[in-house]
């Protein structure tokens, strides 16, 4: 690593088993917060082992977000054989600051956030990558600690990078939607983890797994979660394997298979129940998504419905059903993406309609990164073998995706020192990728899978290198991000409590304000007839640039732009436009979405147009 900046005023604040020797040239800062967090929840014991009074993480979460912004290479990195190969984060030149704000209990003060951004801007960050946020419903933008944080930093000259949430693929879910973020959704990427079956019948299906456990190759008796029902349940929990729903004497020993019911949805529930009865293994069939859950101590492989069904017909067929899992394997290039995660949280945003929420999508599904061995509580495999520490790990959620997009940001800002945070987002939306890597429409998992939209990924999924020269942006300072938080209709001491400023007079609740915030995108919550909407952009490419404009209308609306050609040189280096939306009809509840195009022949700068037709009933 090269020496620690000169602007570098950060410090290794030391703890439990952690002290300045910790930090280096590569982690260069280290500080934690615990004052709000006991204030709010108590007194934190940290007697069990399960946590440190100090920088060091107890969790992994911690561990495996830097490792994916900022991490050197590692050769033959891998999860217990699984995903073998060279990691590296994105920015592997980078150098690390950490701010442990976020304990092992799940809890988090809004003071301790808000301690640490100030900390942080201070320090002399370039990027802070925040995987963090709260479930809908979301707060004001004036009592969320994320967006107040967030919004001094950027005054600073300081991306902020979040994760979206991870409540979808249901909409309006979107967390940290305030315009000066970059809110990330996930995507899949093309690695798989295929797991054979083997049925007493030898014929074999496959699932998708995270287990290498010796001796799987061993034939166990399979059972029915419904079939097995405890006294003290019913027959709909214990088809889903939910908490306390199966007979303790009848799963043991066996294989149990469950499906994913209408209120028990997740594996690592039905992972925890089956061995909680003596299981030795799980099947779990679910709505079809690329996610994989690991599971600790038993194997669990995941099936879809279809196989499911095909299981509990051979477990019908048979007085002695048996089954057997082969070692699962690593497959790269087998399944088509990127695609967007079935669990990433999905648009348009609750709190400000007019602001595209996810920004980006970027890989956040099995994704292999560092882990704490801290934390990794000794786990013990089917041979009753207890398994090492883990140093590295293979998790899923829009925190994985949030680092991938820091890193590209960190780049983004050592090749572009003057860029302001805005127009590095804008190189990152507007040169986004709405394909798969066949050149398809990207779709986006749910139940049904569909054609993925400006809700499921914002500006598509993220390309690093067309990032690097996007020929013009979209640029904004805090001037605007004022007027935007004045338009919500927020009272004098809400924005202040913000901004440090007043509004300008009559600027409350100002419709067209919130319509022209110069970002790269273009959204209508509520189009009646026609409306006009103006953008600036800035040349960032070739002096000499003439850009012309094509417009994919979204469907049931007209649209123009004036001027459609813009032509930049020595002395033109901004141009402004106006977008005019004429409404055809009106479909009450519904978006429809296209996209406006300006290209000079060597760049394509794209950004979503999105129309909705969605308030009153009456």
């Amino acid at each position: 690593m090269g020496k620690i900046p000169s602007h570098w005023r950060g410090t290794c604040q030391e703890g439990e088993q952690f002290n300045r020797s910790n930090c280096n040239r590569k982690i260069i800062g280290a500080r934690w917060y615990i004052k709000g967090y006991e204030a709010d929840f108590g007194k934190l014991d940290t007697s069990g082992g399960v946590e440190f009074l100090s920088p060091r993480d107890a969790v992994g979460h911690g561990t495996h977000t830097a490792s994916i912004a900022a991490g050197s290479l590692v050769e033959n990195a891998n999860f217990r054989g699984l995903a073998r190969g060279l990691a590296r984060g994105g920015a592997p030149s980078a150098q690390l600051a950490v701010y442990k704000v976020c304990w092992s209990t799940g809890g988090c003060s809004s003071v301790d956030v808000l301690a640490a951004f100030d900390d942080a801007v201070l320090d002399g960050v370039d990027v802070l990558s925040v995987s963090l946020g709260s479930s809908p419903p979301l707060t004001a933008y004036f009592d969320d600690s994320l967006a107040i944080g967030s919004f001094h930093a950027v005054a600073k000259g300081i991306s902020v990078v979040c994760s979206a949430g991870n409540s979808g693929p249901y909409p309006q879910t979107v967390i940290n939607t305030a315009p000066w973020i970059i809110s990330v959704a996930a995507s899949t990427i093309d690695r798989a983890f295929p797991t054979v079956i083997t049925l007493g019948n030898n014929q074999t299906l496959v699932g998708q797994a995270l287990y290498t456990g010796k001796n799987v190759n061993k034939f166990y008796s399979f059972v029915y979660g419904e079939s097995i029902v405890s006294q003290d349940s019913d027959e709909d929990s214990a088809r889903g394997c939910d908490t306390g729903s199966l007979n303790a004497t009848l799963a043991r020993g066996n294989v149990v298979l469950c499906f994913q019911t209408h209120y028990q949805r997740f594996s690592a529930t039905a992972i925890r129940t089956v061995r909680t009865v003596g299981g030795v293994g799980l099947i779990f069939a679910k709505s079809p998504s690329k996610d994989v859950t690991q599971s600790v101590g038993i194997p669990c492989v995941e099936v879809d419905f279809v196989i499911g069904t095909s299981l509990l017909t051979y477990m019908v067929s048979t007085s002695k059903p048996m089954v057997k899992f082969s070692p699962t394997k690593t497959k790269v290039g087998l399944q088509s993406s990127p695609e967007v995660a079935y669990f990433s949280s999905r648009g348009p945003s609750s709190l400000a309609p007019s602001v595209l929420k996810p920004d980006i999508a970027a890989p956040g599904v099995s994704i292999l990164a560092a882990w704490s061995p801290a934390a990794s509580s000794p786990t013990i495999d089917m041979t009753q073998k207890e398994l090492p520490p883990e140093n590295f790990r293979i998790e899923s959620g829009t925190s994985m995706a949030c680092p991938h997009v820091s890193g590209i940001v960190a780049l983004l800002n050592s090749m572009y020192p003057t860029w302001s945070p805005a127009a590095i987002k804008s190189a990152l939306i507007t040169t986004a990728s709405v394909k798969d890597e066949y050149s398809l429409n990207a779709v986006a998992e749910g139940a049904p899978y569909k054609q993925a939209d400006p809700f499921d990924y914002g500006g598509g999924h993220v390309d690093p290198n067309k990032a690097m020269d996007p020929g013009l942006v979209y640029d904004m300072g805090m001037k605007e991000y004022v007027h935007f938080l004045c338009s919500m209709g927020y009272n004098t001491t809400a924005i202040h409590l913000i901004t440090k400023s007043p509004c300008p007079k009559n600027q409350n609740r100002n419709r067209n304000l919130l319509l022209n915030l110069n970002l790269p995108s273009i959204i209508i919550p509520n189009l009646k007839k026609s409306l006009a909407v103006s953008r600036t952009v800035t040349n960032v490419g070739p002096e000499e640039s003439v850009y012309i404009a094509q417009v994919k209308a979204p469907p049931g609306t007209n649209v123009r732009v004036e001027p459609w050609i813009l032509s930049f040189n020595s002395t033109t280096k901004k141009l402004k436009f106006k977008v005019f939306f004429c409404s055809q009809q009106r479909l009450l509840g519904r978006y429809s979405f296209g996209h406006l195009l300006w290209g000079d022949g060597f760049h394509a700068v794209r950004i979503p147009l999105i129309v909705g037709t969605v308030t009153a009933l009456l």
